[in-house]
């Protein structure tokens, strides 16, 4: 016995994946319309296209900044993709926002471990900004919601640099 699916069955798919029209079809084809796990099937392939898009030239983007209540500290970041129109989204410009309160609130050393200085030493993850968990959930890894976008436009999309300045330091 299959699964009808219907318009709206792709049409709400579609709202919360960013998905085209035939791959949320297939999906929720392949999950025999369970909508959870289409998103689920989505989000992996989403991912796997991500990692090959890795490699792509990110030269568009935002620069964010975040001043924390009472101004004693500070933050700004620079996320990029591949095109202005995706750093025109809404998607993209809530993620850079929220990666510079990110950086202010749990203050980072480096993006990841291909940033560390040799001369370093040892770095523990929670000094990388892509190992430390969210602050707004603590079971999304930073590196995870870069990726969840860039799933979703279908772009690299690359924490470029950030910097975190406070009062008296």
């Amino acid at each position: 016995m299959t699964t009808e699916i219907s318009t709206s069955m792709i049409r709400e798919l579609r709202d919360k994946t960013g998905a085209g029209v035939m791959d949320a079809k297939r999906a929720l084809e392949q999950a025999e319309g369970n909508s959870e796990k289409a998103e689920e099937l989505l989000q992996e392939k989403g991912l796997a296209s991500a990692a090959k898009r890795s490699d792509r030239v990110a030269s568009e983007g935002a620069v964010e900044s975040y001043i924390h209540q009472g101004g004693r500290i500070g933050a700004m970041i620079e996320l990029n993709c591949e095109t202005d129109f995706v750093a025109r989204t809404d998607d993209f410009k809530e993620l850079v926002k929220n990666l510079a309160m990110q950086v202010a609130a749990m203050s980072p050393r480096f993006v990841d471990r291909e940033s560390v200085p040799e001369d370093a030493g040892e770095v523990a993850d929670e000094e990388l900004l892509m190992e430390q968990d969210y602050i707004r959930d603590a079971g999304t890894k930073i590196g995870d919601l870069v990726k969840q976008l860039a799933a979703k436009t279908g772009e690299n999309i690359v924490i470029s640099k950030f910097s975190r300045f406070e009062l008296g330091q």
